[in-house]
């Protein structure tokens, strides 16, 4: 009887348990296939919209060459489309799961073209009109934009007849393993090695400088062992380097980006400093103490003070602070370059600072590395004056100085540089001091504002 009582109390409870877990498992398997089907639509439209994208890119420039060549209006309103629909295209591609296809090759080539058209479209096209060779390059694009638009096509006609499911790529890809039909995944292999196997193309010095890669061997100075960057770490190092082990593997070697990394260990803490220096002149490229910061006990002029001790102590000698970021109780100040009085943009390194102690957490000096040297500065061909003529008259002036900037061209220029408020916002303004044009604006942050015063 007892067992019966307790049975009639109990099976009840365990079958409204039985059909709770039941539709709790029904809900939970409903939802994760919601979530699949969003997934699985948003590919299928973002692969959809790509396809599309490409086809019009396409057509644009056959209608940006079919015009007259003298028609600068409509060559300005077809580059624009061109850039747009690129844009477009590049963005439907970030939003595919391709990140472990080898499909580096396309993007870079949706993203030149993308910057080709936008620079030659802002400049004014009735004083320089596109040249021959942008015509060539042009032809060459719309040429090749077919042949990927028809690769597309084909693929989207096997999808859409197919049924592919681009939940399976994702699978397939991030298991590693080639299951199912691999359609999708040989499509976009196929364009990738098409793309990479085009003739070089005239792109134009200032987009080819965007990509500009600049190889070790371009540096000055003899090849260094790696027990001479063992010492140099250690120098640099100081008193954080002593009683560390100091470990040094070489990189790419042979090749012309060779280069050395030399950590500094030490076993009881487990903290180790980490160095990178270029094999040729066995230069620093950069620094890392990657320790734990404690509560924030500096503020931004104390931290300027132990960068820039920092920076003259190791022979970074006339930098000066033109930004400032704060995070996680670390200051990162990015440094320009000082020749007489011009600030030299090109000469870039950054530097992190501790805020608990001003200790220097890392430094970044790829840029500075490449670009430092001594300049023959040239004249300015226009007075303070005449350069102000080409600022708003609105906007206020706090700073004005000389600077050498790289235009979009890539090539070193002289401006004056105007550090202003308008708008309720503080910009960096550079007139060109040959033709007193705009070279370039940038937006100041309080932070920036405050590091690059000295004050």
């Amino acid at each position: 009887m007892v067992y019966k009582r307790i049975s009639a109390v109990l099976f009840p409870i365990a079958a409204i348990l039985l059909v709770g877990s039941l539709y709790w498992g029904y809900q939970e398997h409903q939802e994760k296939n919601a979530v699949l089907m969003k997934a699985e639509n948003q590919y299928q439209r973002a692969f959809h919209d790509l396809t599309y994208h490409v086809d019009k890119l396409h057509q644009q420039l056959g209608n940006t060459l079919a015009v007259n060549s003298t028609s600068q209006a409509y060559h300005r309103k077809g580059l624009v489309n061109v850039w747009r629909l690129t844009s477009e295209a590049q963005n439907e591609i970030n939003q595919l799961p391709l990140s472990m296809l080898p499909f580096n090759e396309a993007e870079e080539f949706l993203s030149r073209i993308a910057n080709f058209a936008y620079k030659t479209s802002v400049r004014d096209l009735t004083k320089q009109p596109l040249s021959e060779d942008e015509f060539k390059t042009l032809k060459t694009l719309y040429a090749n934009s077919k042949d990927i638009s028809k690769d597309l096509q084909g693929m989207q006609e096997k999808v859409l007849s197919n049924h592919l499911r681009w939940m399976d790529v994702e699978l397939s890809l991030a298991a590693q393993q080639a299951k199912g039909d691999q359609t999708i995944v040989d499509g976009f292999k196929g364009v990738d090695k098409k793309v990479s196997d085009y003739p070089e193309i005239n792109w134009g010095p200032s987009v080819s400088s965007m990509y500009e890669k600049r190889p070790i061997s371009m540096l000055s100075g003899k090849a260094v062992t790696a027990d001479e960057i063992k010492q140099r770490a250690a120098k640099f190092a100081g008193k954080k380097g002593e009683g560390k082990d100091i470990r040094v593997e070489e990189n790419g070697k042979g090749t012309e980006y060779a280069s050395y990394s030399a950590v500094l260990s030490e076993h009881k803490s487990g903290r180790a400093i980490h160095m990178d220096f270029s094999q040729k002149g066995g230069q620093l490229i950069a620094y890392m103490d990657p320790r734990d910061i404690g509560e924030k006990q500096l503020g931004i002029d104390q931290a300027r003070a132990a960068a820039e001790k920092f920076l003259k102590e190791h022979g970074f000698d006339g930098m000066k602070a033109v930004s400032y970021d704060a995070y996680d109780n670390a200051g990162t100040f990015s440094f320009v370059g000082n020749q007489d009085d011009v600030l030299i943009y090109p000469d870039k390194l950054t530097v992190k600072v501790a805020l608990d102690n001003g200790d220097i957490a890392a430094l970044q000096a790829n840029e500075y590395v490449f670009e430092h040297h001594k300049r023959t500065l040239p004249k300015a061909g226009i007075s303070k004056a005449d350069a102000r003529k080409a600022l708003n008259p609105e906007m206020k002036v706090s700073k004005e100085q000389m600077a050498l900037i790289k235009n979009d061209d890539g090539n070193e220029v002289l401006c004056y540089e105007y550090t202003g408020r308008i708008n309720d916002s503080d910009y960096r303004i550079y007139i060109n001091a040959d033709n007193g044009l705009e070279e370039a604006i940038e937006v100041m942050s309080s932070l920036d504002k405050v590091a690059s015063s000295g004050k």
